[in-house]
Order: C-alpha cells, then sequence, then structure tokens
C-alpha cells in the first residue's frame, strides 16, 4: 500500500511560526499595513488625536466611589487608616473628573465641527481606545453622532477597549511604537490631557520629532490643563538652563477649558488646511 503523501503547511497559516520570534518582522509589517487599510476602506483622511490617562475617571463614577466609601466609614466605630486614606484618594479623582468631562466636551464639539465639512472623514477624534480620557475622547464623538478610531494596546492591566469605538475603527496593536506611529501618521492635532508615563511619553516624543522636523507638516500641540502641566514640567526653566530654545515653547499652547482649546484648534486647522464646508462655520 503506499504511503500517502505529507501535505507541508504554507508558511503564512502557520500560526505557531507567526507566533514566534523569527515572524517578528512580519507582525510588526502587519501592525502597519493592516491598519492602513482599514483605515483606506474606511475612507479616513485625518484626525485629531487625544491623549491622558487611564486612570482619570467621570465625575458619576468618582462620585459614587466616594459615596460608598464615605457611608462606610460612618458605619466603621474605629478610626482606619486605610480607608481613609482611599477616601482622600477618591477625592483627588473627584477634582481630577473634570478632565474626562471636558474631554468629552471637546471630542463633541469638534465632531459636530468636522461633520459639517462637504469633504467626508476629516479630522477625525482619534483616541488610545482605552479607559479614561480615551473613553472620554470617543464617548464626545458619540454624543455627537460621530465615528472615533481607537489605537488600542495589549496590557497586562489597565487597558481595555472602552464600548464607544465603532467596530471598524477599533485597532488592538502589540507594539507601542507602531502604534505611536498611526497617532502621529494622520494627526493634524494633538491635545494632551493629564496623564501619566505613557501620556509623558507621547508629549515627549511629538514635541522631539516637531522640534527636530522630523514631522514635516503642521500639527497643533495643545496641553489642555495649564496648572497641572506647569506643576509637573517647568519648561521655562529647562529654557533658562538652555536645554531647549525659546522658540521651542512655540511648538504647544495651553488650554483650560473645551471652548478654549477648540478656539484654538479650530484656528490652526481653518489656517494649515482650509476645507471646504458645506456651510459657514461661524
Amino acid at each position: 500500500m503506499a504511503k500517502k503523501r505529507f501535505k507541508a503547511e504554507k508558511a503564512y497559516k502557520n500560526l505557531e511560526f507567526l507566533n514566534s520570534p523569527d515572524a517578528r518582522v512580519i507582525r510588526l509589517i502587519s501592525e502597519f499595513l493592516e491598519p492602513m487599510r482599514r483605515i483606506r476602506q474606511q475612507g479616513i483622511r485625518d484626525t485629531i488625536v487625544f491623549f491622558g490617562s487611564a486612570r482619570i475617571p467621570s465625575r458619576s463614577d468618582a462620585l459614587k466611589k466616594l459615596r460608598v466609601l464615605q457611608r462606610e466609614a460612618r458605619g466603621n466605630v474605629k478610626p482606619n487608616k486605610k480607608l481613609a486614606h482611599a477616601i482622600e484618594g477618591a477625592r483627588i479623582d473627584v477634582g481630577m473628573s473634570r478632565y474626562y468631562e471636558d474631554a468629552v466636551q471637546l471630542a463633541k464639539k469638534l465632531t459636530a465641527w468636522s461633520k459639517r465639512f462637504s469633504q467626508k472623514n476629516r479630522l477625525v477624534v482619534c483616541s488610545g481606545g482605552g479607559p479614561g480620557i480615551m473613553e472620554a475622547a470617543n464617548k464626545g464623538a458619540a454624543l455627537a453622532k460621530g465615528r472615533s478610531i481607537g489605537l488600542n494596546i495589549s496590557l497586562p492591566f489597565e487597558q481595555f477597549a472602552n464600548p464607544y469605538i465603532p467596530d471598524e475603527l477599533n485597532f488592538e496593536f502589540h507594539y507601542f511604537f507602531m502604534r505611536k506611529l498611526w497617532f502621529v501618521y494622520l494627526s493634524k492635532a494633538l491635545v494632551m490631557f493629564p496623564g501619566g508615563f505613557g501620556t509623558f511619553d507621547e508629549l515627549f516624543e511629538v514635541l522631539t520629532l516637531l522640534q527636530t522636523r522630523k514631522i514635516k507638516k503642521k500639527v497643533t500641540v495643545v496641553l489642555y490643563g495649564s496648572e497641572y502641566w506647569k506643576s509637573i514640567v517647568n519648561f521655562e526653566n529647562l529654557v533658562k538652563l538652555r536645554l531647549i530654545s525659546a522658540e521651542d515653547m512655540h511648538l504647544f499652547r495651553f488650554a483650560d477649558s473645551p471652548e478654549e482649546a477648540f478656539e484654538i484648534l479650530v484656528h490652526d486647522l481653518r489656517r494649515n488646511y482650509p476645507i471646504e464646508t458645506s456651510e459657514k462655520v461661524v
């Protein structure tokens, strides 16, 4: 009886190979080409990117958590240091939640504005796809009945896709640098809300690319919350110590309300990228 011939599996169907270190380059290229194909299919031309902390809650969630902790404290006879610390943290979250609400309002205003363009899919709101400020940006776009993009990243904690991203524009990345490429590649403006290491990484990479003119297009960068940013980063001292030039301070501007940020962004976008509108923009 003749032995059955062995038929080898095609390399591009071999999942063990594709998930191995030997195929890392293929996975990298996939995280460039697959989003490009999907973005092209959806007709997305350019974006306004929102950055900020995944840990900043909505005001309703922050207040709910604080009230639960306060009720628990009232029911305790003995002082509880751990509970007192949790209540203090919850109060801080309530204060920080204003940035979540402001991000919702700004994304809503920008989406409503961009929907009036005669050219569709221009200046679409884009976020990192996760919770916190990212969720707020996608939520604001959804409230304006517009689409938005979520560029999510696989992490062992914190990061999960928020429910306000349409499925066709919900992306999942493994490589941080490829995700950041897509943030910058389509962007015409970026809004930096308060955040931690991830937000700092994104902010300073963008500023470095602008400073060194690796980004040749005109990109507006707004740092939202001047009190926060100026207390965390002493930009003036960097100039004083001659570590950056005075001209570098023009790479970004501060805003402290959705209205102020909206005015800065619309002014710059109209000037740098004139887009025909179906009606007069006021």
